[in-house]
Formats: structure tokens, C-alpha cells, sequence
């Protein structure tokens, strides 16, 4: 066995969410910052950009305006920029850094230090010397924070990159620019090169934090802790550094050792049931084998003799995982009436329910749940969509003037736009539109008409799963309605929307995105939107007549699926079901074949959810149950 310092080669925190990590490094700067104002020296800072430092940036500020700290004796240097790029550009790194930081705290301008992307070519060279060379003059530097990149790269050190590189110019790698490609609105305007620090750069820091949140993060992080050292994964290079420290939340840890396989690592607690399904179908996964095949050599062989001493048998081990895993199956996702539900998933009474679908964008309520949306609607439950989004920024303009182009002509047919009202907008907005910036707010009447396009999608697929218009219902959160790519964070405006819908509802059942590692973080908000306002009711007691008998149950589908050890109910979609469910996910005609935001996978959105949902279905076949043709998946959730 090895043990988890062995396993793990750079030394790694693991918290329950980002908040206490971010906390945890937040502190980690402002005794920084003090002691070097103590000692009367400057502390010299290496910062990154991205989504995941943003929370840090943000307590960083909140820190400054309570007093706790001054940054006036601080010096930055940033670890990156696109190349070439003005600085006042959306996507600049200088833009984001004074928006999320400068601009909120009092350090000296002249002690802000980011990468020129308006260099002339012929002096990059030169420039990215003194840009090494100004490090050095202020001592190094005392603190870098990190992200990771999902090829590993730190900074924009892609794979290839070698420990000895100094601050200069790159060719980004296909990865990373397809995962800019939403912010740069394609990935023809992603620029093909950059400036970032060397990998040398970074190690002569006295200290290095990497950050990473998200499911999203879990397997690049595991490369960087437990792979060996390799310019493939340039993030390894931190296990030279004595000082380097990963900081993560639950979510990013998921693939290391001492989370997949604990048993592996540490002694484990084989009163945990889940624990033991945990092991049991990892072990099936491992050798190839029906969890109801496997013997004490099998047990033996992979680190789980503990696991049969306690339980004696694999008989015994394998008999009681098996039987817990079959008992997720039901083709009665609402509960089935009449019937003994001591091991069904969900409780027969009341029937028919009265159920939610929280769907963060307008389309995932049928890209996750489909199948179990239409089985739920026959089973004739009422069922209820809450659009928590409009979505209107995953339109493209030329669709927004496709349906323009359909009511102007409605308009000439049924004569009821006889000044040609729609005609004069639509040239106002092909005006916008040829003259239109990136990363500009959009105008308010082309938000209007995308909003209006993806909710007509919306009850379009409800109609055809079989559900009223009146059932579906667009809560349009005010924290996505900001006409960019980039949110304002969860208000309690947003919660108090949703906290008033489930009032007006009063659900027997709920289902909610629990993918959260979509590319803006809508899902994650939306999720932590519902959570406030059910803990809100809770705390408050104002729905003790339906609250404590609703569970709330979590989907997955457009983005990532849940484990089989994770699943507690496990919907079988029959073929027609399957079909009818893309059907379903062809009336959004707007995301189809070319989505705005189509992250980091190229399938299309109905065929990552087959994937999912078949890929699904052969694993409980492996296992040893019963030949599916897919399966949607759920997680119980407790709040």
C-alpha cells in the first residue's frame, strides 16, 4: 500500500468548496503583504487570470475595503497575455485584472506589471529579457498563483514547454484555444500565440499556489499530483518546487488516489456502505468483471483484503453491492403506485406528483432528462419546467434575423405591420450588427428577440414531450439578463425568484443540473440560486406543508455523468424513448448542428447525451444487470 504522501507529489489541500480555499490562500497573501510592510519591503505578487482566481481577487478587494490590508507596498507581475492584443480589448488580461482587481484597491499603477500584447514583433524578444529582468530587480517573486490548464499547462506553458524556459512568446496549443473559443465568440478570433512566463519563471517563486475548482478540473489535477515529472503535463514541474502547494476544492480532488480508491492510500471505514459500493465497483471495473464474478483472489490481489476480512466472503461483499445498485433501477421515476417502495428509490405516495424540472438554459431540461421527463408526463404526474435562464446570449445573430425575415413576411401575409415596423428594425440591426465590437453589450431589442427564440424552442419541446405551455415557465434570473458573456454573481434577487416560484408550485419532487463544470458557470449559479431559496424556505419555516416531503434530485447529461457508485436512480430509456427524447432536443433549432458555446466537446448536445446515457446503460451491463439501451442517471441531494 502506499500511503498518500507517496502517492501525492506535491503537497495538496483538499476543502469541502472554493470559499474556505480561496480563504486559505487569501491569507496566505495578506501575512505576506504584512510582514514585508513590516520589515519595510516591497512583496511582489505573480498573478493569473481565468475563471478560478476570480473568487480570490474578489475577497482579496473585499479584504482591502475592510481595512485588513493595503497594497501599496505591493509590485504584481502577471503570468500571461494573448499575443497580439490592445489592452483595452474584452478579452485583454490587462481589462480583466483591473476589473476584477486594480481597479478596487489602492496599489500604485506604476507597480502593475502585465504583458504587453501590443509589442512589436521584432521586439518581443527583447521585451520578455526585461521583463525577467524586472522580476529579478524587485527580488523575485515571493507569491504566484496558479491555474491549471485541462492540457496542464500553467501560465500559457503548453505541452512541450521545458523546465528551463524563461518569460516568451508561444504558440498556444489547439486545446487551449478551443477552450477560449466561447469568450473570443469562435474560435477564428482566438489568437494563435501568446506571451506568458517561463516555466523557470514560475519554480523561482518562493512560494506557488495552483488553484482548481470543478469536476472539470479532476483529472488534470490528478496528472499534476501523482504523474510523473514530464514537459507533457508542464503543471508536473511543480513537484520540484519545495514550496508549491495545491489548493483544491472536493470536485477537482475527485480522481486523486486518496478520493477514487482511499483503500489504495489509507486505512478505510468498511461500515460505510456507500464506501464499500464505492470499492466493490471499482474492483468489477478493474478486472473486467460481473460484480457477482468476483472472488477473494480478486479482492485480494487489488488492495481490498481489509474489505473481505470484514465481510468474510466476496459471496457476501458482492451480493450486498449488487442488490444495492439494482434497487436504483425504476422505470418509475415518480414512484409507482400500488406497489411495495421499502427499496424503490422514490416513494409511491402521493401519485400522481406535482413535479420541477429546474433547467439552468432552456434546452437542458430535455439534454439531461429527456427520456424521464417524457416518462414522468405518461405516468401523468403534472409536471413543471422552470427555465431559470434565457439563454438569449447562445443565439446567433444571423438566426435573430432569420425569424425577423419570418415576421416581416407574416407581417406583408396577414397585414398587420403595414408601416413595416419589423422591415425597419431589421436593417437598424444588420447596421449593429456589421459594426458591432467583441465583448460589447448586446442591444437590448436583439436580446429581446433571442430570448424570445429560445423560450419559443422551449415550449415548443415541451408541447411535443406533452406538457401545456402554461407549464413551462421562464424565471429569467437577473444575474445572467447582462448581455455579455461574463454574469453578475448570485444576487438575492435571484434567490428570492426562485424561492417564490417553488411557494407558488409546492412540489411533491425536484430535479436540477447538477453538471456544474459548464464553460460560464451558469449551471453552478443556477444550482446555488434553488439552494438558497429551499434553505431559505427551510430556515424559515414558510413551506412546512410540502417542504420536508420534497427530494430534490440531481441530473446530469450536456456536460459530465455521474459515477455508478454515485447513481440512486437509474432510469432505463427503451430505443423509442431514446428517439423520441433527441426529438425532443431537435426543437431548439438554435443549438443545433453549430452552438454558440459548445465548450470543449465537439459532438452536438443531443449526442453527447446518447453517449452519456448508452455509455451508462453498458456499465450497469458489465456489472452484471440487465442490457439497457440507455439509462439517465440521478443523485439524491440533501440541503
Amino acid at each position: 500500500m502506499f500511503t498518500v504522501r507517496e502517492k501525492e507529489k506535491i503537497s495538496v489541500k483538499v476543502f469541502s468548496s472554493h470559499i474556505p480555499a480561496v480563504e486559505y490562500v487569501a491569507q496566505r497573501i495578506v501575512s505576506r503583504i504584512k510582514a514585508k510592510e513590516e520589515a519595510g519591503q516591497t512583496c511582489v505578487l505573480g498573478l493569473a487570470t481565468g475563471s478560478t482566481p476570480i473568487k480570490l481577487y474578489q475577497r482579496l478587494v473585499q479584504l482591502h475595503k475592510e481595512g485588513q490590508v493595503s497594497f501599496k507596498n505591493v509590485v504584481t507581475f502577471n503570468l500571461d497575455e494573448y499575443y497580439p492584443m490592445a489592452p483595452e480589448t474584452y478579452q485583454s488580461y490587462h481589462r480583466f485584472m483591473h476589473e476584477h482587481l486594480f481597479n478596487h484597491i489602492d496599489i500604485p499603477r506604476e507597480n502593475v506589471n502585465i504583458p504587453d500584447g501590443t509589442v512589436a514583433i521584432d521586439d518581443v524578444q527583447s521585451y520578455c529579457e526585461a521583463y525577467d529582468a524586472k522580476i529579478l530587480h524587485y527580488g523575485g517573486i515571493d507569491i504566484q498563483i496558479l491555474g491549471i490548464g485541462r492540457t496542464g499547462h500553467i501560465g500559457f506553458n503548453e505541452p512541450g514547454s521545458s523546465m528551463k524556459s524563461r518569460t516568451r512568446l508561444v504558440t498556444l496549443d489547439q486545446r487551449t484555444r478551443n477552450d477560449a473559443a466561447s469568450d473570443f465568440f469562435g474560435l477564428e478570433f482566438v489568437p494563435l500565440k501568446a506571451i506568458t512566463m517561463g516555466v523557470s519563471t514560475i519554480l523561482a517563486a518562493r512560494e506557488v499556489y495552483l488553484m482548481a475548482w470543478g469536476e472539470g478540473k479532476a483529472k488534470i489535477v490528478a496528472k499534476a499530483v501523482e504523474g510523473p515529472m514530464t514537459d507533457e503535463v508542464p503543471s508536473t514541474f511543480l513537484q520540484a518546487h519545495e514550496k508549491a502547494e495545491i489548493v483544491i476544492d472536493e470536485p477537482a480532488a475527485a480522481e486523486l488516489t486518496r478520493m477514487k480508491a482511499p483503500w489504495l492510500v489509507m486505512p478505510c471505514d468498511w461500515k460505510n456502505i456507500e464506501l464499500v459500493k464505492k470499492a466493490v465497483v471499482w474492483l468489477a471495473t478493474r478486472t473486467k468483471k460481473a460484480i457477482l464474478k468476483l472472488t477473494n483472489g480478486d479482492y485480494q490481489d487489488n488492495g481490498l483484503g481489509e474489505l473481505l476480512t470484514f465481510y468474510h466472503t466476496a459471496y457476501s461483499i458482492n451480493l450486498m453491492v449488487f442488490n444495492l445498485i439494482q434497487r436504483t433501477i425504476t422505470g418509475w421515476p415518480g414512484g409507482k403506485p400500488n406497489e411495495d417502495d421499502q427499496h424503490r428509490p422514490v416513494k409511491k405516495t402521493p401519485f400522481p406528483k406535482r413535479v420541477i424540472i429546474f433547467s439552468p438554459h432552456p434546452d437542458d431540461d430535455v439534454i439531461s432528462m429527456g427520456g424521464t421527463f417524457i416518462r414522468l408526463v405518461d405516468q401523468k404526474h403534472e409536471v413543471h419546467v422552470a427555465y431559470q435562464t434565457s439563454g438569449n446570449i447562445a443565439v446567433s445573430d444571423s438566426d435573430a434575423l432569420r425569424h425577423l425575415d419570418f415576421v416581416r413576411g407574416l407581417g406583408r401575409v396577414v397585414h398587420f405591420d403595414e408601416k413595416d415596423h419589423v422591415g425597419k428594425l431589421e436593417e437598424d440591426l444588420l447596421e449593429y450588427i456589421k459594426n458591432k465590437t467583441q465583448g460589447t453589450v448586446e442591444r437590448g431589442e436583439m436580446l429581446s428577440i433571442k430570448g424570445l427564440i429560445r423560450k419559443s424552442e422551449a415550449v415548443a419541446a415541451c408541447r411535443y414531450v406533452g406538457i401545456p405551455a402554461d407549464r413551462a415557465h421562464f424565471l429569467d434570473l437577473p444575474f445572467y439578463e447582462t448581455g455579455k458573456v461574463e454574469k453578475k454573481p448570485l444576487g438575492q434577487e435571484d434567490i428570492d425568484i426562485v424561492k417564490k416560484f417553488l411557494q407558488k408550485i409546492k412540489p411533491d419532487m425536484i430535479f436540477a443540473a447538477g453538471d456544474l463544470t459548464d464553460p460560464h458557470g451558469t449551471h453552478r449559479v443556477c444550482f446555488f440560486a434553488l439552494i438558497g431559496a429551499l434553505k431559505s424556505l427551510r430556515d424559515n419555516k414558510e413551506a412546512e406543508d410540502w417542504l420536508p416531503n420534497a427530494d430534490l434530485w440531481l441530473y446530469r447529461g450536456a456536460w459530465q455523468e455521474w459515477d455508478i457508485d454515485q447513481i440512486q436512480m437509474a432510469v432505463p430509456l427503451s430505443p423509442d424513448e431514446v428517439l423520441k427524447k433527441r426529438n425532443a432536443i431537435f426543437k431548439h433549432q438554435s443549438q443545433k448542428d453549430f452552438p454558440m458555446f459548445p465548450g470543449n466537446d465537439k459532438r452536438e448536445f443531443w449526442m453527447r447525451a446518447e453517449d452519456r446515457n448508452r455509455g451508462t446503460a453498458n456499465t450497469y451491463n458489465t456489472l452484471g444487470f440487465p442490457e439497457y439501451e440507455a439509462i439517465e442517471a440521478f443523485v439524491r441531494y440533501q440541503y
